[in-house]
């Protein structure tokens, strides 16, 4: 589940793998449920600022937010196993 306490994780480890080569691709295995959006947003946010492309390979599942993330992947090195699962759904306006 994306959470706050492990999207730091993530972050600080793109980060890492960013200063040890910024030249090397980055893998980020995917099995997700979905969670918190702003957690979500600051892996995404990383992604996208780091130097290395990120491969994004879904195992499992990846919903909501884990979907997200699937498809933040550089383009052309986003890659799902044959038996998993992804499940984008309406975004939540916030009004009845």
């Amino acid at each position: 589940q994306v959470e706050d306490h492990m999207a730091n994780l993530i972050v600080a480890q793109m980060l890492f793998l960013e200063a040890e080569n910024p030249e090397k691709d980055i893998h980020l295995y995917i099995n997700s449920p979905g969670g918190v959006i702003t957690a979500g947003m600051s892996i995404y946010d990383t992604m996208q600022f780091i130097k290395p492309d990120v491969s994004t390979i879904c195992m499992g599942q990846a919903c909501s937010m884990g979907s997200f993330l699937l498809t933040a992947g550089a383009k052309g090195k986003r890659y799902c196993l044959p038996h998993s699962r992804v499940m984008i759904h309406q975004p939540l306006g916030g009004f009845q």
